[in-house]
């Protein structure tokens, strides 16, 4: 502010000597226009702080000026910088009214120059007019511009902000669902080996095999997951393939070492299906495969997914039953499919054992 206020009072001084040259009818240039010219770029020193005070002192200063006759000159670019401030910082009606006031204060200080001559006519108050007109129209253009701008700024933050956070969100379902996966696997199968360590020893080898498994690719994925939080905004592809639907073998495979008798039926996909559809499919089935192992007591399980035009997906077992309660589990399952314009139900089965049904409607990639 101080220097481009001090670039102006140094134009407008050195402007103002220099029109007064081809003046001669006006009044010499004295200590008194001198302090009335270097008044307005002292008034945009502080236009940061005051700027309606910035845009009143710099146009009395002007007004002052011409009234007592002095030469004309590039006093009013001090006006005009003054008031086009005074809009940036959003004071527009003031603005407008001091702009008028402004312009009245000039009709009325060319009625009481001294020294006037045909500057007074209308054809030079309307030319005057238009000038201010276009002063203030610019300025609000500018803001206009400014704030439009501004405002994409802020768009773009704000979808940056929530692609961050469905990219964690996403994150934080799969570790829910990697782990909870795993970790049960790894349960289930520490049991196994802690009841055959004692009694069948050399069968125990097994269930150690599946725990070292299925503690891997939890890790793996763990690992994954973090470095996707951490490099997720470098624009670098995960290092990890998404799992796909003929994944699903080796994830039921994995379940069925841990003693649950699952049964596998897939209908295969007569077209490629998008990743997202693969992923979603894939995850659903992990954690309902995963509630079956650690919520229902379930003795057998099938999965059955069939991919005509949708992926309908169904996951039964023979377990106890009992209510869909609200957890982190079924939530984030409604909440895959959901994402991709689907739907999912999870309930009881009449009887006896539960059910997990989920329809995931396919574009063609």
């Amino acid at each position: 502010m101080l220097l481009s206020a001090l670039a102006v009072a140094v134009f407008q001084l050195a402007g103002t000597i220099g029109a007064s040259h081809n003046q001669p009818d006006r009044k010499s240039i004295d200590v008194i226009a001198v302090l009335l010219v270097l008044t307005g770029p002292a008034a945009l020193a502080v236009r940061d702080r005051w700027p309606l005070v910035a845009a009143t002192v710099a146009a009395a200063a002007a007004d002052i000026y011409i009234g007592l006759g002095y030469p004309y000159g590039p006093i009013f670019v001090s006006v005009a910088l003054a008031l086009f401030s005074a809009i940036q910082f959003g004071r527009r009606r003031p603005s407008w009214i001091i702009a008028g006031a402004a312009y009245g204060g000039y009709v009325l200080a060319t009625a009481l120059d001294p020294r006037a001559n045909d500057r007074a006519g209308w054809a030079h108050l309307t030319l005057v007019a238009g000038w201010v007109a276009v002063v203030l129209v610019v300025s609000e253009l500018v803001r206009t511009r400014r704030e439009q701008f501004a405002e994409r700024r802020r768009a773009e933050a704000d979808e940056q902000r929530r692609q961050a956070d469905e990219r964690r969100l996403r994150v934080a379902q799969d570790l829910h669902d990697v782990l909870a996966h795993n970790i049960s696997l790894i349960n289930v199968q520490a049991s196994v080996a802690l009841h055959l360590i004692e009694e069948h020893p050399d069968q125990a080898g097994t269930a150690l095999v599946n725990i070292k498994q299925a503690s891997r690719e939890a890790l793996h994925e763990l690992r994954s997951a973090l470095d996707l939080l951490r490099d997720g905004d470098d624009g670098h592809a995960p290092r990890t393939p998404a799992p796909r639907l003929e994944d699903i073998d080796t994830l039921v495979a994995g379940v069925r070492s841990s003693g649950l008798d699952v049964r596998y039926e897939l209908t295969p996909p007569s077209r490629p299906l998008p990743a997202a559809v693969e992923l979603a499919t894939y995850r659903i089935v992990q954690e309902a495969l995963t509630n079956v192992t650690r919520h229902s007591g379930a003795r057998t399980a099938s999965v059955r997914i069939a991919c005509d035009h949708d992926i309908d997906i169904e996951i039964t077992d023979d377990g106890r039953g009992g209510p869909a309660t609200a957890g982190n589990g079924i939530t984030g399952m409604r909440e895959r499919a959901g994402a991709l314009g689907g739907t999912l139900d999870a309930g009881p089965r009449p009887g006896k054992g539960f059910r997990v049904a989920a329809h995931l409607p396919v574009e063609t990639p």
